[in-house]
């Protein structure tokens, strides 16, 4: 008898067929209607992303009319119900997510700050009247927002913060500045989050209300087709009827914070993919001493290693969406998919770029650009080091912060 045989108890010829680019089979573990949302997702992206995203990058750039595009397919908090919200699942945002940022880190950012922040913010802290003038217009993108939490010196401990405000009258009275805000310069709302005497509350500032600037932060390396920004707030007054009613702590920015982590848990293994399959297409076509180097050893354990990291990390993200779809998710297993799978795409993007010699280095190729963007993914929404904390007090039983 043939030894195939004997071990699987199949003849060779019945074998599954290894796919490259599901190594894992892990298409199997998706419904139909998951894989339609991830399928029209990467569709979007082959037609209206990659064509471009090289030369947005090169610029510094992103269009605002892309904002439309996203709205009109649903993208914009699409894990949340009602006010023209899809309602999707957690595992359906999440494979948007990375279907996204297989396109560009910013791409996704742009969706994850504007549904996942601002517009989670206000679904889930706000009123009803702030729900309905501001959730329908954002949905379809027709209105842009950004999430003011992060400050220049209170970046990893926001408890630290020191915008503050205070009530004059009927009014509140906003002073401070936000650093590193996505979609800042183009908003039209800000969920800027500052220090009461009642505690930590939320408010919503306007573009336009006098005293509140956004100016655009320049020559980055990282994140360049995505708009980062400083919110500065000079007695910015804004109405009662600004402030989200249902938040008075820390708590509720950090609740947003995870519900935006967890599609960078996703977002990451669509990066490390679109970086894996760049490098496997490259081998087979670059020739060296007469052959592909995809026929050399240490190409080879290079690609494999690569493939096994893809895998595992899109085996971290559906597990943490069955998860999160079943109500059972835990805040410190975000962490721990935030920090595993964002580390996985650097190492596999630093793989690839290898593979890809010089030209590893252009953007004629989508690897340099996913490697610099993820150097900022690795640090936003929690750095490597917090994340790691988070899951050692987790482990323990002892805060490494307080």
């Amino acid at each position: 008898m043939d030894t195939t045989t004997q071990q699987t108890g199949t003849r060779p010829d019945e074998r599954p067929k290894i796919r490259p680019d599901d190594f894992l089979a892990i298409d199997q573990l998706l419904s139909d209607q998951e894989r339609d949302i991830r399928d029209t997702v990467r569709a979007f992206v082959r037609d209206r992303v990659l064509p471009h995203v090289a030369e947005w990058f090169e610029q510094a750039t992103i269009p605002r009319e892309l904002a439309g595009e996203l709205g009109k397919l649903g993208l914009f908090g699409m894990h949340l119900e009602g006010y023209g919200c899809a309602g999707a699942s957690a595992t359906e945002y999440g494979l948007a997510c990375m279907e996204l940022e297989a396109g560009d880190s910013g791409v996704r950012s742009l969706v994850s700050v504007q549904g996942s922040l601002a517009m989670y913010a206000i679904h889930r802290f706000g009123s009803e009247e702030q729900r309905q003038r501001w959730l329908p217009a954002m949905a379809a993108g027709e209105a842009i927002g950004c999430f003011g939490l992060t400050e220049p010196d209170a970046g990893s401990d926001p408890g630290a913060m020191r915008t503050h405000a205070r009530r004059d009258g009927a009014d509140w009275i906003l002073n401070g500045a936000k650093m590193w805000i996505t979609n800042g310069s183009i908003a039209d709302v800000a969920v800027v989050w500052a220090r009461t005497d009642g505690g930590i509350r939320g408010f919503l500032v306007e573009r336009g209300t006098p005293g509140f600037t956004a100016p655009e932060i320049h020559r980055k390396l990282s994140l360049r087709a995505s708009v980062t920004s400083e919110l500065v707030l000079d007695d910015v007054r804004v109405p009662a009827s600004a402030m989200l009613p249902e938040a008075n702590s820390l708590r509720g920015p950090l609740s947003c914070l995870n519900e935006a982590r967890f599609g960078i848990v996703w977002g990451a293994v669509g990066a490390a993919r679109a970086c894996f399959e760049a490098a496997l297409d490259y081998s087979k076509e670059r020739i060296a001493f007469g052959r592909p180097i995809a026929s050399f050893q240490l190409q080879q354990q290079k690609l494999a290693t690569m493939a096994l990291e893809v895998g595992r990390a899109s085996l971290l993200a559906l597990h943490l969406g069955r998860l999160k779809d079943g109500g059972r998710l835990a805040p410190e297993q975000v962490s721990m998919g935030k920090l595993g799978n964002v580390n996985a795409a650097l190492e596999v993007a630093r793989t690839a770029r290898q593979v890809l010699g010089a030209n590893g280095i252009t953007l004629e190729y989508p690897v340099i650009r996913h490697m610099n963007n993820l150097e900022s993914v690795v640090t936003y929404e929690g750095t490597a080091d917090v994340h790691a904390l988070v899951i050692g007090g987790a482990l323990t039983g002892i805060s490494a912060f307080r």
